[in-house]
């Protein structure tokens, strides 16, 4: 009797993405795609549940492998929290550069419709924990709620930011990219001046101190 295939889901990764470069569009069906690449269609979904799952998942590894390099800098761990987040956008962005066509591929079907953003969907749940990991401060306001609030709109405004870049990178033609470099500094730097709250703290610092004043001499 012959032995049976061993497949790991990073074999079906390589798999999934040599198909679609080759061929440009998904298999048919996942039996399909099983016999191109000669194992088992039972194998696949012992990794899988579909081929959008392999997409969510290729994304995602993206953001992860970005993680991995940044967190084994020693320079890294000693920057604030806008030079960290620099850091991310260009190495993410040179992640997805080596792996461009298969990108394109990704995310030009769905022409980033509410189905892209769906693919798009564990990639969006790991940046967003990583932004509130970078503890980039918001107002201290004594009102669990609130804070929430702020953390939240913190979270899905980077992530529009991510994906405005991301269209841009799609699209740039320049040589390596260079214009995407440049929005990545300028809309990083103009999102952290934006949010650059100290300014606003000594605002309501001097408002409670004139309320104070106020009630005292009344």
């Amino acid at each position: 009797m012959a032995k049976k295939k061993i497949i790991s889901d990073q074999n079906i990764i390589s798999y999934y993405m040599d198909y679609v470069l080759e061929h440009g569009e998904q298999p048919k069906s996942v039996y399909i795609f099983a016999k191109a690449n000669n194992f088992e269609e039972s194998k696949f979904y012992e990794h899988f549940g579909s081929f959008e799952a392999i997409e969510k998942h290729i994304l995602r590894a993206f953001l992860e492998n970005t993680l991995n390099i940044l967190n084994d800098s020693a320079d890294y761990q000693l920057f604030d929290a806008r030079n960290k987040l620099l850091s991310f956008y260009f190495t993410f962005f040179e992640n997805l550069t080596v792996n461009r066509s298969y990108v394109l591929f990704a995310l030009d079907q769905y022409k980033m419709r509410m189905k892209g953003l769906k693919v798009l969907s564990e990639l969006k749940k790991g940046f967003t924990h990583y932004i509130d990991s970078l503890g980039i401060e918001t107002l201290d306001i004594r009102e669990e709620r609130i804070n929430k609030l702020q953390r939240r709109a913190m979270g899905e405004s980077a992530w529009l930011q991510l994906l405005l870049t991301l269209k841009f990178w799609m699209d740039d033609t320049s040589p390596s990219f260079e214009k995407t470099d440049i929005l990545i500094e300028k809309s990083v730097n103009t999102s952290f001046d934006i949010l650059n709250i100290a300014p606003l703290k000594s605002v309501i610092d001097l408002g409670k101190f004139l309320f104070k004043e106020k009630a005292h001499m009344n």
